[in-house]
């Protein structure tokens, strides 16, 4: 096994460690979700029992608008844990992504981390993942289609992290091509390309650039919950506030990319610090087509396992179905017209 790939695994594992037993949010910045709140309808003639959670997205019929995030997969620890996840997912009938798959470009020591995922969730779509620096380096298409069919996979989600790999011991902070080869990619690889961020969020200039190429969706994984910096700084046993808290709110990124939509035809996923329902209903209001979550499930999972997993999103779904009936919204496309009442202005 190359040193690379021994770095890659060990990283892997530090990261699960890390976010499990570290505190690796912001310090300063909020997903901006608590300058909003709802406006209540004194009128509503929801009939609460028959409200639709349902939507689409990679053109299945999902019951929530919610995706299990992109997590782990390369090492020992990941096979069981996304053996959970995806049971889940099954059961919810759910997206559910992968973490990234730069380790099975590697060697094959730990593939099966990977193929648990597409063996347990059913038929629910599952989403390959591969981070920048790889696509920017792309030299074959092939390995990519390899790593896709891991899984299955209804569709590739390309990580954008510049702050991580700047930070990182070993990173690759070179993303140089990335956007030529993102359309490549778009054009030969056969399935959907989302592209998301990692914690520090996409801007709408970005957003723009990213739906020139043809991708599917835009993942604005904001700030506001895991600050994939601080991992890094506490791997590095280093402190820096600055870059902990560098990033753009999770609610500014969906208010901003939302107005492309006039233009362009994309699923825009939020994520970025949800946590609840709440956070996902709001996120629903300001633009998004559906929400997704990582490191709050990935500490369920380690816990209370499958029932965990699935009772915590159902619980967070009966609180949007809770704010779908006071709002007057009998399914989660009239909650995405609802109009959020800002406290501040700032986000």
């Amino acid at each position: 096994m190359s040193s690379q790939s021994d770095e890659t695994i060990k990283r892997k594992k530090d990261h699960i460690e890390i976010c499990l037993n570290e505190d690796v949010g912001f310090s300063s910045i909020k997903t901006g979700f608590e300058n909003y709140y709802f406006e209540h309808n004194a009128i509503t003639q929801v009939d609460f029992n028959k409200i639709d959670l349902t939507t689409k997205f990679l053109k299945k019929k999902i019951n929530y608008p919610f995706l299990i995030s992109c997590m782990t997969g390369g090492t020992s620890e990941a096979e069981k844990i996304n053996e959970h996840l995806a049971i889940a997912a099954k059961e919810l009938n759910i997206p559910i992504g992968v973490g990234s798959q730069r380790q099975a470009l590697d060697n094959d020591k730990y593939i099966s981390s990977y193929e648990v995922i597409r063996k347990n969730a059913g038929d629910v779509p599952v989403l390959s993942n591969i981070g920048a620096a790889q696509v920017s380096q792309i030299k074959s298409i092939e390995q990519y289609r390899r790593i896709i069919e891991l899984v299955n996979a209804s569709a590739l989600v390309i990580h954008v992290n510049p702050l991580q790999e700047l930070i990182q011991k070993s990173g690759e902070p070179n993303f140089k091509g990335l956007i030529k080869n993102i359309e490549r990619l778009v054009q030969r690889i056969g399935i959907p390309i989302i592209v998301k961020e990692v914690g520090s969020g996409i801007s709408k200039t970005a957003a723009k650039k990213l739906l020139d190429t043809g991708v599917y969706g835009i993942d604005v994984a904001g700030a506001g919950g895991t600050s994939w910096a601080q991992v890094e700084l506490k791997r590095n046993k280093e402190e820096n506030e600055f870059f902990r808290n560098w990033g753009l709110p999770t609610s500014y990124c969906i208010r901003q990319i939302k107005t492309l939509k006039s233009k362009y035809k994309f699923s825009l996923i939020a994520s970025g610090g949800i946590s609840n329902g709440i956070d996902i209903a709001k996120s629903i209001a300001l633009g998004a087509d559906i929400a997704a979550s990582a490191r709050p499930l990935l500490k369920i999972v380690m816990n209370k396992g499958v029932e965990g997993i699935v009772n915590e999103i159902s619980s967070w779904f009966d609180d949007v179905q809770k704010i779908m009936y006071l709002t007057g919204s009998k399914n989660i496309k009239e909650l995405g017209k609802q109009k959020l009442i800002c406290k501040s202005g700032l986000y």
